[in-house]
């Protein structure tokens, strides 16, 4: 069994073979359907291609229909490997090099590329959170102002950005509303639209992994740091941040008026726990209930 590893470039992608093979496939469809009928001479254990600002995207999604076991990782996770195995130099197919022999080595966790849906609802995800921060920007500049035309100005932008954000919540309830399991993820109170909406475009692996993977996924699986009798505080790294903030917020709420996770809060507090570290820990335990809940929501789903 090989591992493979694909370095991703606007126009092309190398690919290497541990210890086999190497070529170089264009980043288009016509490449993709070379570079399948390539690699079908190799047993495969996983394929793995670092997040390259969405260039990885479509080759990704093209590798997975096709049936292959495809892993997408941080670049900072591929160069720290490469340090660690004594590789300073980085060219293309060094890169593609490092990325087989991790393939080969690591159990890493399968990636799932998101659904037609969910690209579109990605989309207008982005879109809302451009809105909210250009929103929080002109506030600010509307306080700095004494001109009552431009004050007049300021308002009528404030007033029209948040009517698109009315216009946009509303559009992309509707698209949660018309996919099974996800209509009713948010009844857990503090899971509102904007994490539910979240979830869905940014973590489709939500119902596919456990309680520990999923955590850790998304950066919130806690890291020992030990040596011998010393004993570091354990911190949370990595992950996916958009996915975060949306569970910081959600669990702010989820603290005031869900009674099984302000009672698990207020535990934490009990036994000493800083206020950060019991709201980290409300934030995992809501990814779990929501994740357990999906997993539930997607064998109903299957025909027996």
């Amino acid at each position: 069994m090989y591992g493979i590893g694909i370095d991703v470039s606007q126009a092309t992608l190398d690919v290497a073979v541990h210890e086999q093979a190497f070529d170089q496939f264009s980043n288009d469809k016509r490449g993709f359907v070379r570079l399948i009928q390539w690699l079908k001479q190799w047993p495969i254990t996983q394929v793995v291609l670092e997040a390259s600002g969405g260039y990885e995207r479509a080759a990704l999604e093209a590798l997975h229909d096709a049936g292959l076991p495809m892993v997408r990782i941080n670049p900072a996770r591929a160069r720290r490997f490469a340090q660690a195995t004594g590789r300073a130099a980085k060219t293309d197919r060094l890169d593609a090099a490092v990325l087989a022999q991790m393939a080969h080595l690591l159990p890493l966790t399968r990636c799932v590329p998101p659904a037609p849906w969910q690209r579109r609802l990605a989309e207008f995800a982005q879109c809302r959170r451009h809105l909210v921060q250009m929103r929080v920007s002109e506030m600010q500049h509307l306080r700095q102002l004494t001109d009552p035309v431009l004050i007049t100005i300021k308002q009528r932008h404030l007033a029209q950005l948040s009517e698109d954000l009315k216009q946009l919540d509303k559009a992309m309830a509707e698209q949660l509303a018309a996919q099974p399991g996800w209509k009713n993820i948010g009844t857990l109170k503090g899971a509102g639209p904007i994490l539910v909406s979240t979830l869905a475009c940014e973590l489709p692996e939500l119902g596919t992994l456990g309680s520990k993977a999923i955590a850790s996924l998304v950066g919130l699986a806690p890291m020992n740091r030990e040596s011998g009798t010393w004993q570091g505080k354990r911190s949370i790294t990595g992950g996916r941040a958009v996915v975060r903030e949306a569970l910081y917020m959600a669990a702010l709420t989820a603290i005031r008026y869900e009674p099984k996770l302000r009672d698990f809060y207020a535990t934490l507090k009990a036994k000493g726990k800083a206020s950060k570290v019991a709201l980290v820990a409300v934030m995992r335990k809501m990814l779990v209930i929501l994740n357990a809940r999906m997993r539930d929501a997607q064998s109903e789903s299957i025909p027996a």
